[in-house]
């Protein structure tokens, strides 16, 4: 059901003054008697606009979808109440989320394949025969594919604080490309002890090959390669586009058995077996892994869903194939959704209770609402239209990277393309800044592509911030994306942090614009959305 009723997310914004901190603190003086002192305000709250003459805002002229594509005018309000500076409309956590840096976790994973590679040491046992030289060679990766198992596993438990300082977008691509080690070690592995043993009992490879088939430990492992080959083949991009979401996920479950099928192995390998301590450590490792992720993929979700009771509230249409939904729960502030961050919904209706779909958050979260814009790209998002209010909503998050804590500079740009204007728009509205400190370009093909065009000029009437629309074919003569236009429209562009969320191909052309125009990369922030 799409309706066109009011909300409090569309009601243009009110000036919020942020304080001076160069003021001193003056002593507090008694009232007056007959007089009843105003009370101030609240933190995060909004102060009442006193009334003010003022004279319309120019309004914002879009850039010329034709040849040149050139882009619209900034929009500098003239209202001197929007000169005030502003600081975030929803106030913050008082509680900052716990975030685990990349470069921690990094160090980590680094650590414990040393502590792995310390356990084959000791027990390896130096010797110039063939045999054993493929034996300790098979040991050796061996145990670092078990180890790689776990690791993978844990990227993806969805541990808030590994998602919320590493962003799941990297946390999806280091999973991927860790995967591929992992199968290149069990690769290894099978060849190495498969040549050893065929050189200690002077076999031929076939021979040698039944021979070890014959122990269950070992069928039990190669059951497990053969799953998370299957898993790795959906998980390349040529066949994983050919696959419905649904299938993909049910093979990757399978990784979860081949796990365990590789626990039962390398506790019969030598290497594990070995020590009564030994194996009470690796089992250890496997049963935290093991409750994390039962925690963070079952209990957190199901927990969540019995306290918040979301529901879908409303369907707004906001253009041509895009809708934002209204989802209201009870005590959604205790989520402690971040503007930027994303959720995985998952809708309990015909064809969409089945796929948990990640939509950012579009607006920040005011009177236990959240709010999702949601563009029809696919099977999945053309149903996503059709929700009727009181639809169960089932959240899982926040998730993401994509917040005000990785800001190091003062002043920010703000880069968005298509849909990717959804998290940005939260951004823009939120982000402490005097006037002038934030700019917000947004690139779309055509007027009718721009999401939010209201919202977000209204936001930078308040703010007197700058917004730009980048108008144009994206095959067309003028790129307005190029490092001299971003120059001529940001001329500081070098001295801004740069927050970045668009389709894949236009984000990797920014990028490369971005770092030519001199932004380093620690301070381009991005999120891509298709591996989250």
């Amino acid at each position: 059901m799409t309706t066109e009723a009011s909300h409090p997310l569309y009601v243009p914004l009110a000036p919020l003054t942020a304080p001076r901190a160069e003021e001193p603190r003056r002593r507090r003086r008694p009232p007056v008697p007959p007089a009843r002192p105003a009370e101030p305000p609240a933190a995060g709250s909004v102060r009442p606009a006193e009334p003010v003459a003022t004279r319309p805002a120019r309004p914002t002229r879009s850039a010329r979808p034709a040849r040149s594509a050139r882009p619209a005018r900034s929009v500098r309000p003239t209202d001197p109440v929007a000169a005030r500076p502003i600081r975030p409309s929803a106030a913050p956590s008082a509680v900052p989320a716990l975030r685990l840096a990349p470069g921690r976790l990094r160090a980590g994973v680094a650590a414990g394949a040393g502590a792995v590679g310390l356990l084959w040491g000791l027990q390896a046992r130096p010797s110039a025969r063939l045999d054993v030289l493929f034996a300790s060679g098979a040991h050796l990766t061996g145990l670092l594919a078990g180890y790689g198992v776990l690791v993978l596993l844990l990227l993806m438990a969805r541990i808030p604080a590994v998602e919320h300082g590493v962003g799941a977008d990297r946390l999806a691509r280091r999973h991927a490309l860790g995967g591929r080690y992992v199968l290149g070690l069990i690769a290894a592995h099978a060849v190495l002890a498969l040549c050893g043993h065929a050189v200690h009992t002077h076999a031929d490879l076939v021979t040698a090959a039944g021979d070890l088939l014959s122990y269950g430990a070992i069928a039990a492992a190669t059951a497990g390669t053969a799953l998370l080959v299957a898993v790795g083949i959906t998980s390349a991009r040529s066949v994983r586009r050919r696959l419905r979401h649904e299938t993909w996920r049910a093979v990757h479950l399978g990784a979860l058995l081949a796990a365990a099928f590789g626990f039962v192995h390398q506790l019969a390998g030598p290497d594990i077996a070995g020590g009564l301590l030994t194996r009470w450590l690796w089992s250890l490792a496997h049963a935290v892994v093991a409750v994390l992720l039962v925690w963070y993929r079952i209990v957190v979700p199901v927990r969540a869903a019995l306290r918040h009771d979301l529901r879908v509230a409303e369907v707004r249409d906001e253009g041509p194939g895009v809708v934002s939904v209204l989802i209201r729960g009870r005590g959604v502030d205790r989520l402690r959704a971040e503007p930027g961050q994303f959720f995985r919904w998952r809708f309990l209706r015909r064809g969409l209770w089945a796929t948990a779909l990640p939509f950012s958050l579009s607006a920040p979260v005011r009177d236990d609402t959240l709010r999702i814009t949601v563009k029809a790209l696919g099977d999945h998002t053309r149903r996503v239209r059709r929700l009727r209010p009181g639809t169960r909503v089932l959240a899982t998050g926040p998730f993401g990277a994509l917040t005000a804590h990785r800001r190091t500079r003062r002043k920010v740009l703000l880069l968005a393309g298509g849909v990717g204007i959804t998290p940005l728009r939260a951004l823009f509205e939120t982000l402490p800044g005097e006037p002038g400190d934030v700019t917000l370009l947004y690139r779309a093909s055509d007027s009718s592509s721009v999401v939010l065009r209201e919202e977000l000029e209204a936001i930078a009437r308040e703010r007197r911030a700058d917004l730009h629309f980048l108008l144009g074919p994206s095959d067309g003569s003028f790129d307005p994306l190029a490092p001299r236009a971003l120059r001529n429209l940001v001329p500081d562009l070098a001295a801004h942090d740069v927050y970045l969320c668009g389709p894949p191909a236009m984000a990797r052309a920014a990028t490369a614009s971005l770092r030519r125009a001199g932004v380093p990369a620690s301070r381009i922030h991005s999120e891509d959305f298709d591996h989250a």
